[in-house]
């Protein structure tokens, strides 16, 4: 095991997503499905042939100990082991280009959970492979966020981390400066187990609660993931109804913040979820975000004289929850009562709401994407700093050294992140533009992709937005988008280090 760990991180994930196409084959294999088997089957064997004589040709070479070139494997993960998982997928589609199958890997790598397929069009193994390769995508963010991104200040940690974006924090423990294998390998023996069991539990309530098995598999992985993806439209209660829903929305609470399942990390210096303020901040839109919804739809069934239903009340209130917490993690996926609220009160839901949502995102290390609400607190607490000083000039800070850090340097470098942010959504929108996108049809792609949450092509307008019919440059760009969602410009910038490329 530590000679295997000593692999490039390109080469050992891509031995993992290899052997894990037996998966998808076996599923075929036994719904006779031999064409897709062969597929599956074939596309493993060679990869993982491949990168055992790969692995074997480099055998002698030291391994790598350079956090920041880690970093850009990272990216090359993202950007090229997509072409890969795209084989076995473009095979057994049979008629789709293989541009649509890149993008759509990528869509899945990056727990986005986009799709340019109708659901009837693909077999019940190939929504497998897509929720699989999402399934795996959150384990490595979940990873590379203990082992990559924390010991360089990148990805949130920035936020309450001592040293700058891009260089090692002088307050991590001698467990965090080892090698980057070393700290591959701890934080994958720490977190997958975890991850494992947490997706195991999901798809066994999903299944007492009366869902299929293929289907309860699929929306557990992709819960746990935050990808939204589904065999079906993306609602999870409309077979089974509401105990599926209620198992969902709990565990949603996992991407609201990296302290329900780890404590690894710098950014949990706090005792607990009490004190988190990412939970905190998680749960209080929670909360207020659907009880406005509610006032809203309530009002319009007064209008019409349909207020006296407390029935389509209580649905309209939980659909307004479940599907609120679903885009604040960036997971997508839309309760059955979302639809009976805006019939009841014959209001339509603005597509702006749900792109607010998904824009805040969930919590740093998690699987959540967006700006995080982290960055969120650092800005409103500088905020509410300032305006204490508009009123008393000469006012001092009552807060401990924590607080003092995260409202004036952590708060100065999420309001960079956020113009970056803001730079890279006006960016996309004018490119998806240029390739023949309307005005909402291109902040909906641009929105989508930088904040990985896939099903806003679907919910947040009226029409649904075709991804198939987007031009061959649009869908590429978009692919790109995705990654750029996921890996945070900031990361990009970090890049750019002269040192990395002088080598």
């Amino acid at each position: 095991m530590a000679r295997l760990w000593q692999l490039p991180l390109v080469l050992l994930l891509a031995g993992v997503f290899c052997v894990s196409m037996v998966v998808p084959a076996a599923v075929a294999l036994a719904a006779e499905e031999y064409a897709t088997a062969r597929a599956f089957f074939y596309a493993g064997l060679l990869g993982t042939l491949f990168v055992v004589l790969v692995a074997v040709a480099r055998g002698g070479r030291p391994p790598e100990r350079d956090s920041v070139r880690q970093l850009l494997a990272l990216l090359v993960v993202f950007l090229a082991l997509p072409a890969g998982l795209a084989v076995p997928f473009h095979e057994a589609v049979r008629t789709t280009s293989f541009l649509n199958a890149y993008v759509e890997m990528v869509s899945c790598l990056t727990t986005t959970g986009a799709t340019l397929f109708e659901p009837e069009r693909l077999s019940p193994a190939l929504h497998l492979w897509r929720a699989q390769v999402a399934w795996l995508g959150g384990l490595l963010i979940w990873t590379a966020a203990a082992a990559i991104l924390a010991p360089l200040s990148l990805g949130g940690f920035e936020v309450t981390a001592s040293g700058e974006p891009g260089r090692a924090d002088a307050r991590q423990p001698a467990s965090a400066i080892a090698t980057p294998q070393m700290r591959l390998a701890r934080a994958a023996g720490r977190l997958a187990p975890v991850y494992a069991v947490l997706t195991l539990v999901l798809w066994l309530l999903l299944m007492a609660f009366g869902e299929a098995p293929m289907a309860a598999a699929i929306h557990a992985m992709s819960t746990i993931s935050t990808s939204g993806i589904s065999e079906g439209e993306g609602v999870v209660g409309a077979r089974a109804g509401l105990l599926p829903e209620i198992a969902v929305f709990a565990f949603l609470f996992l991407a609201l913040s990296r302290l329900t399942f780890s404590s690894d990390t710098l950014a949990t210096v706090r005792t607990g979820l009490r004190q988190d303020p990412e939970f905190r901040l998680g749960l209080v839109i929670v909360v207020a975000v659907p009880l406005v919804l509610f006032l809203r739809h309530w009002a319009g069934a007064y209008e019409v004289g349909q207020d006296d239903s407390l029935a389509e009340a209580a649905r309209a209130l939980w659909g307004a929850s479940f599907t609120v917490a679903s885009f604040l993690t960036t997971t997508g996926f839309v309760s059955a009562d979302w639809q009976a609220a805006q019939l009841w009160s014959g209001l339509g839901t603005p597509g702006l709401v749900l792109m607010g949502l998904a824009i805040l995102g969930g919590g740093v290390a998690t699987t959540a994407g967006g700006v995080k609400l982290l960055r969120i607190y650092a800005l409103y607490l500088h905020g509410l700093r300032e305006m204490e000083k508009l009123v008393h000039p000469s006012s001092v800070g009552r807060a401990g050294g924590f607080s003092r850090r995260l409202r004036r340097q952590g708060a100065f470098i999420a309001f960079v992140f956020f113009m970056l942010f803001a730079l890279s959504l006006m960016v996309a929108s004018l490119v998806f533009a240029a390739f023949g996108s309307g005005f909402e049809e291109a902040m909906v792609l641009a929105v989508a992709g930088l904040t990985t949450t896939g099903p806003l092509v679907v919910w947040a307008t009226e029409a649904p937005v075709a991804l198939a019919d987007l031009a061959g440059g649009a869908r590429l760009a978009f692919a790109g988008t995705m990654v750029l969602g996921r890996f945070e410009l900031l990361a990009i910038v970090a890049l750019l280090s002269p040192a990395l490329w002088r080598r």
